[in-house]
């Protein structure tokens, strides 16, 4: 497969089968995404997998502003909550920011790790779909988070059980421009 063909062909997965997810294989998809850049290559983004009944907690006390997201989680075999270490990116070694954005580099960077981790998911067969929709402070007390870390996305992951079809594009001329 190449990257075009990764690109073009994955889809957010809200229905998984219950088939289990092969620990070594995550670490694969992991270790694979670990090759996105990140602000002066600090690698901040973290993965933690989540299975059985605390993610099914998450799902039921972790999705309340969006219960749907709620019941994808419940179909999916995993959970990967995508956490950063904060107060690193975008930042100096003095702990001052490196440029007007501040902290939101760190945003940028677990984006980024975060759709490279999707596309190694796609390219391993497996569906994924990042959520953003989540009480945030309820996960990350379900998770234990220590203080340095910062809950971002989380991502259901598992064998799709549904092929969507890709949704309609804007035109590329609406999407690019060009000066001198």
């Amino acid at each position: 497969m190449t990257a075009k063909e990764c690109i073009l062909g994955r889809r957010s997965i809200r229905k998984f089968k219950a088939d289990a997810v092969d620990h070594e294989l995550l670490k694969q998809i992991v270790e694979t995404a670990s090759y996105a850049p990140s602000w002066k290559h600090t690698q901040i983004t973290r993965y933690i997998v989540v299975e059985g009944v605390l993610k099914d907690k998450i799902a039921t006390e972790g999705t309340t502003i969006y219960p749907g997201n709620g019941t994808i989680i419940q179909n999916a075999p995993a959970l990967v909550a995508v956490t950063v270490i904060k107060n690193r990116s975008g930042y100096e070694r003095d702990g001052s920011f490196s440029t007007d954005r501040g902290d939101g580099w760190q945003m940028y960077d677990a984006g980024v790790a975060s759709q490279t981790f999707c596309l190694a998911a796609h390219e391993a067969g497996l569906g994924t779909v990042i959520m953003g929709l989540f009480d945030r402070s309820t996960v990350e007390a379900l998770l234990q988070l220590p203080e340095d870390r910062e809950l971002v996305a989380l991502i259901p992951i598992g064998y799709p059980d549904i092929e969507p079809e890709a949704p309609k594009r804007k035109p590329v001329d609406d999407l690019v421009s060009f000066i001198s």
